[in-house]
C-alpha cells in the first residue's frame, strides 16, 4: 500500500508573508465560560460545523479552546482583532481531506483578505487537557 500524497503547505516560490499570530489559552479558561454561560457562548463564538465537532468529542473544552485560539491568532493576522471588522463567525476553522484544520472565512474575512492581497489562510493547532494554541499565517502569492 502506498503512502497517499503530501500536501504541499510551503509558501509558493516568491510568496510574501501578509501577516503572522499566535494565540494560546487555558482551557480551565473556556470551560468556565461554557460552565457559566453555555449555549449563549457556544452559539456566540463558534459556527455550527466547530461546535458539531468540538461536542461530539468526550472532552470539548480542547478542541473549543484551540477553535478559540485559531480565531483570535488570525484576527491578529489581519492586525483587527475580533470585533467589528472581524467576528467570531466570521473564522470557521474545517477539517482539511487529510484532517488538518483547514481556515474558511466569511464574507468580512474574504474582504480583508482581498485588501491585502492575500492568497490564504494557514493554521496549526495544539491543545492538551490544560492549553490550546494556534498560529496562523496570511500569505500573497507571487
Amino acid at each position: 500500500m502506498s503512502a497517499p500524497p503530501t500536501p504541499d503547505f510551503r509558501l509558493p516560490v516568491g510568496g510574501t508573508v501578509c501577516g503572522l499570530g499566535i494565540d494560546f489559552i487555558e482551557c480551565d479558561r473556556i470551560a468556565r465560560i461554557l460552565n457559566r454561560q453555555g449555549e449563549r457562548f457556544l452559539a456566540r463564538v463558534f459556527t455550527d460545523i466547530e461546535r458539531e465537532y468540538c461536542m461530539a468529542m468526550s472532552n470539548p473544552v480542547p478542541h473549543l479552546a484551540a477553535r478559540f485560539a485559531a480565531k483570535e491568532a488570525v484576527s491578529k493576522c489581519f492586525t483587527t482583532g475580533i470585533g467589528a471588522e472581524l467576528g467570531w463567525k466570521s473564522i470557521e476553522v474545517r477539517k482539511g481531506g487529510r484532517g488538518e484544520p483547514v481556515i474558511h472565512l466569511d464574507e468580512k474575512g474574504g474582504s480583508l483578505l482581498r485588501a491585502l492581497g492575500a492568497g490564504g489562510v494557514l493554521v496549526s493547532l495544539a491543545h492538551t487537557a490544560a492549553f490550546g494554541q494556534a498560529v496562523a499565517l496570511i500569505y500573497r502569492p507571487a
